[in-house]
């Protein structure tokens, strides 16, 4: 089982609630947040990262919590602008103390591979518990591999299992395949093959590999 580390929901397609923001031009009407976040989304799917960057990093400055999470992501990639990791740590830093999930999230992945700051499982552990406490399906499961794994936590299939559930109802292919595997092989619960099997087929259903592979194996096939 393997946590997922890449940077997710880069753009979210769903914006904060707008207000307006003085422009620069009196000639032309002022944006408000949300038309300013849309044109940036718009040239981020067209590949021209440096506009996007350059349209949302104003709105980061001003404290809008969406901006500074994908600001700290085009910094983390090296889209549009230089990649720095430890930029990227601090704008994360002030979209999470906003009870961003997808910032408290990112910031987390950042302390678990040590990517711009000191490798700590412990402050990714409270970072990623502060997002899935919020139904953030990306935490539930990586701190549900946390917990599986006993990295940096006692491990502890039952709390492992519990988290994986709640990623595994929100759709999240690698969520469900893991709560396959802990149904075939009785970890943290009761082994029950119905179970394995309805939650490998919900994970193969989305093209996991690894799901469509094992339903083979419990199928004898």
């Amino acid at each position: 089982m393997k946590s997922s580390h890449r940077l997710t929901r880069l753009f979210a397609a769903w914006i904060l609630p707008a207000a307006l923001i003085v422009s620069a031009s009196l000639a032309v009407a002022t944006d408000t947040v949300e038309q300013q976040l849309n044109q940036a989304y718009a040239a981020y799917n067209q590949g021209d990262y440096a506009t996007a960057a350059r349209i949302i990093e104003p709105l980061a400055q001003q404290g809008d919590a969406q901006a500074q999470y994908n600001l700290g992501a085009l910094y983390a990639n090296g889209q549009g602008v230089k990649q720095d990791y430890a930029r990227a740590k601090a704008l994360y830093e002030q979209a999470a103390k906003q009870g961003y999930a997808e910032a408290q999230y990112n910031l987390g992945l950042l302390y678990d591979n040590g990517q711009g700051v000191k490798q700590s499982y412990a402050r990714a552990k409270a970072l990623y518990e502060q997002a899935a406490q919020q139904g953030f399906a990306n935490a539930q499961y990586n701190l549900g591999v946390m917990y599986y794994s006993g990295k940096g936590v006692k491990q502890d299939y039952a709390r492992a299992k519990a988290l994986f559930e709640q990623a595994a109802q929100q759709g999240l292919a690698p969520a469900q395949y893991n709560l396959g595997v802990m149904y075939s092989n009785g970890q943290g619960v009761k082994q029950d093959i119905r179970q394995a099997e309805y939650w490998l087929q919900q994970a193969a259903a989305q093209g996991d590999q690894n799901a469509i592979n094992n339903l083979k194996i419990l199928r004898g096939q």
